[in-house]
């Protein structure tokens, strides 16, 4: 059992790309396919993971990058593991270099090194000490990514069998595997794949479906125990964009943003600009709540917030407030609690920045955080308890229901002496402008880091994550004191 962790997680790194139209005759291909897909990672039909790859082709082969979170429990044994790598390859596939980024149940570790004349010069890092070593090899090496992938570019005729050598950047040591081709076979959704199968692991079944590209469509292990196949993005994005904003264990070295240069003494923040990049272009760009998007390139952004925005008499948006009076799923504006609450805590206050301020710090006080998302406003007031978008929600709740215009939005939020992670919080519409608030940390106005990049609580209005997590970075331009 003590490998179990490595079973289920290298099911993934051979994964390549999402389903084409299937072909009848399976041919040889003559390159991978260049691309960039998720899967999901399922177990007895519930999903505890998912796997982001993307293939480049370079001067003289391919980059092979993956990321990949997992939280499993199989018959007692647990792991929450976060997993980053790239490989270098040849044009045949061999390995030339990998940088393996790993941590498991909290413990951080790095492998990296490279390849060459029969020699893997690895360099690994645990908790701070790093140690080196070399293992020797006949042949050619190759990373997980391409154990599937080297049948695909040769010959493909059922019952062919290949022997190769592959690295364990977990138990850092070489081993041989042999993949065999079991001929043409339906896959779960009903096209025709070409099924193989390795030995990866003594004693149980890895199994793979691909389709004619060398895409794989899914895998199997010990008879479907545990089961990676491909996704929609946009069904998966609920799934990760929750995980995100939940700041879960599962994505949490996934989802963080890190920045250049730090920012320094935060809590005395009023304003900065930063560039953002790696952005995905296809998505909307949301102005106002204290902040001024500008798109300065392609998959760039400049961001401005607090005193570095220009001042305006009102939000042009302004005008369209009034849905944000309303009930919705999960904002439950017209439950009794709800109002009561609201009108308990707007009695006496002569200003509605001042009610706002009230319901900011009340809801900061009444919610114990939790990295779990408790449900809607009125479960989270009986409850007591969520993460920042049970606050978000509960806030705005009770804004709308003491007559403050208010909305959901999410984004990033720089936590103190610390990277970008995302977050939810929201706006109310105070004196003509739309005024960020987050009432997880109770800051009325949030402070200049939050970053707006959605708005909007339902799961359609924050799956785009799924399309920049992982990919942005920040460079802070301008900070103001």
């Amino acid at each position: 059992m003590k490998h179990l962790y490595f079973l289920v997680f290298t099911i993934i790194l051979g994964l390549a790309g999402i389903l084409p139209a299937a072909a009848e005759v399976f041919k040889k291909i003559d390159k991978p396919p260049l691309s960039e897909h998720w899967f999901g990672i399922y177990v007895e039909n519930n999903r505890v993971g998912f796997y982001h790859q993307k293939i480049e082709e370079t001067p003289d082969g391919y980059r092979m990058e993956g990321n990949g979170n997992l939280r499993i429990s199989v018959m007692g044994f647990s792991k929450i593991s976060a997993t980053h790598e790239i490989y270098l390859v040849g044009r045949n596939l061999s390995l030339r270099s990998l940088d393996v980024e790993q941590t498991i149940n909290g413990i951080s570790s790095r492998v990296y090194g490279k390849a060459g004349d029969g020699i893997m010069r690895i360099k690994s890092n645990n908790n701070g000490r790093t140690t080196e070593k070399q293992l020797k090899f006949n042949g050619d090496l190759y990373p997980g990514p391409a154990l599937n992938l080297y049948p695909m570019m040769r010959d493909i005729a059922t019952g062919k069998s290949y022997k190769m050598l592959t690295f364990d950047p977990e138990e850092i040591r070489i081993k041989e595997v042999i993949v065999r081709i079991i001929g043409d076979e339906k896959a779960y959704n009903g096209r025709l794949a070409l099924k193989l199968r390795n030995n990866l692991y003594p004693f149980v079944n890895n199994d793979v479906w691909m389709d004619k590209l060398g895409n794989i469509i899914s895998e199997s292990v010990r008879e479907g125990l545990v089961i990676t196949k491909e996704e929609d993005p946009k069904s998966l994005g609920a799934y990760v964009s929750n995980l995100a904003l939940g700041k879960k264990d599962l994505i949490y070295d996934f989802s963080m943003v890190r920045i250049e240069p730090p920012i320094k003494e935060q809590q005395k923040l009023k304003g900065m600009a930063v560039t953002i990049d790696g952005w995905n272009d296809s998505l909307p760009l949301f102005q106002g709540g204290g902040q001024v998007v500008k798109k300065t390139g392609p998959g760039r952004l400049t961001i401005r917030t607090g005193l570095t925005v220009p001042l305006t008499k009102t939000d042009p948006l302004a005008k369209t407030s009034g849905a944000f009076l309303k009930p919705d799923d999960k904002i439950e504006v017209d439950a009794p609690e709800i109002m009561s609450k609201a009108k308990e805590l707007a009695a006496g206050k002569k200003s509605q920045e001042e009610v706002a301020r009230t319901l900011t710090a009340w809801t900061a006080n009444w919610l114990n955080d939790t990295i779990e998302d408790t449900g809607g406003a009125l479960a989270s007031f009986k409850s007591r308890k969520g993460n920042s978008q049970t606050h978000a929600r509960l806030y705005t709740a009770l804004a709308r229901a003491a007559g403050i215009p208010t909305r959901f939005v999410s984004g990033l939020v720089c936590l103190e002496g610390k990277n970008f992670l995302y977050h939810s919080w929201a706006e109310s519409l105070l004196g003509g402008h739309w005024v960020a608030i987050d009432p997880m940390y109770n800051q009325l106005p949030a402070d200049p880091t939050h970053i707006k990049l959605f708005e909007g609580h339902l799961p359609e209005d924050t799956a785009p994550i799924i399309s920049i997590i992982g990919k942005i970075r920040i460079s802070v331009l301008e900070t103001r004191y």
